[in-house]
């Protein structure tokens, strides 16, 4: 438009016409339905519902809005004045609306403020088990052998690094407190002290996470999505970051619990619970992350469908993490080991990018970081 010399106040009026969205709402009554429905027609939208919520066959249904911005926007103010919830709804509308088109983050954790605009961050993983899925597992090296490979990691461009000392692969076994303890700490504690960056503790155990915050972590990265409520009060009080991901069931088990009647409606679902509750807990917008867990209780269509899909979860207006670093539904796509998925991870670390993911937690962070630096470079362009 500007190339055309259009003015700027007609730019303003124009542009929210050629966006166009689908707004899902969850079921409404039939009476909210048709009023939406109307008012969306005389704005030139549309709104698809169940037929028996015109026939009155039923009492509620499904409701899928049809229209570009400025019909929302009009759609919004007209809600404002009618009865039967529609003022609420129409706030909640227009919060998912601006939500979707965010693109500029901050992630506040500690004393670190990392910003997350014009650019994917990466995370590094550094796993000190035994048993790692992917073979990097720590677990018997010297702490300081650890802390030059976090090192390596942090020249390569890695942003802030994840530590973790409980394997989570599928059917892996739990590991105690203490042995979790004994796994991480020092490494958490030689890494804040040697490096700038944010350092990240995988856990889903409340004193894990306040060890490795008490000697200078910033972040948990809590699989369970904070199922103990101890966590999220110990983030809030830490003012820690912390990343919230979905999961059924425990490691161990999580394999058996990979069905679902809609993925993307239960990861919508879930993250509308575990959000408020951390925020209840008095943890701040800014300081959380949401992480479909890839790889966590779904199968390789699950986690296909979720990465296809994954900007949906932009609704929430906050910064998405993703890993699929060398992660089984990769093997089977390529028929690979572990060691010989790296131009799969990148491929769906670009694609999870373009979808909305602000951080992508990694294995191989060089290369990660090199692609991600030629999407980024893209993408602004």
């Amino acid at each position: 438009m500007r190339a055309l010399k259009v003015d700027e106040y007609g730019i303003r009026i124009m542009v929210p016409k050629a966006i166009t969205h689908l707004v899902m709402l969850d079921p409404v009554s039939n009476i909210t339905a048709n009023i939406l429905k109307q008012e969306m027609l005389s704005l030139g939208g549309d709104a698809a519902v169940a037929r028996g919520a015109l026939t009155g066959e039923t009492r509620k249904t499904g409701c899928l809005l049809i229209g570009n911005l400025a019909q929302f926007g009009r759609l919004s103010a007209k809600l404002k004045k009618q009865p039967f919830g529609l003022n609420p709804l129409s706030k909640e509308i227009s919060a998912v609306l601006d939500n979707y088109s965010k693109n500029e983050y901050t992630f506040d954790c500690g004393k670190h403020r990392i910003k997350l605009s014009g650019r994917t961050a990466v995370m590094g993983i550094v796993n000190v088990t035994p048993d790692s899925f992917s073979g990097d597992g720590y677990l018997g090296r010297d702490p300081l052998e650890i802390a030059d490979v976090i090192s390596k990691m942090i020249d390569d461009g890695a942003d802030m690094i994840d530590i973790g000392g409980e394997s989570t692969r599928p059917g892996a076994a739990a590991v105690s407190a203490q042995e979790e303890l004994a796994r991480v700490i020092p490494v958490i504690r030689i890494a804040t002290r040697r490096f700038k960056v944010p350092v990240s503790v995988d856990t889903r155990k409340p004193q894990v996470a306040k060890a490795a915050l008490d000697n200078g972590a910033a972040i948990i990265n809590d699989i369970s999505g904070l199922r103990d409520p101890g966590m999220a009060k110990l983030a809030a009080r830490y003012k820690a970051g912390v990343v919230i991901m979905h999961m059924k069931g425990e490691p161990r088990t999580m394999h058996l619990k990979a069905s679902y009647v809609s993925i993307m409606d239960e990861l919508i679902g879930y993250f509308c619970s575990n959000i408020g509750k951390a925020l209840e807990a008095g943890i701040k917008r800014g300081n959380i992350v949401i992480d479909p867990g890839i790889g966590f209780a779904k199968t390789k269509e699950h986690n296909l469908e979720v990465l296809k899909r994954l900007s949906e979860m932009k609704i929430f207006g906050l910064p998405i993490l993703v890993g699929t670093s060398r992660k089984s539904f990769i093997g089977k796509i390529l028929n690979a080991e572990a060691r010989d998925r790296i131009s799969g991870t990148l491929a769906s670390c670009v694609l999870a990018a373009r979808s909305g993911a602000k951080i992508l937690r990694v294995h191989d962070v060089k290369e990660a970081k090199q692609a991600l630096s030629v999407f980024d470079s893209i993408n602004n362009s």
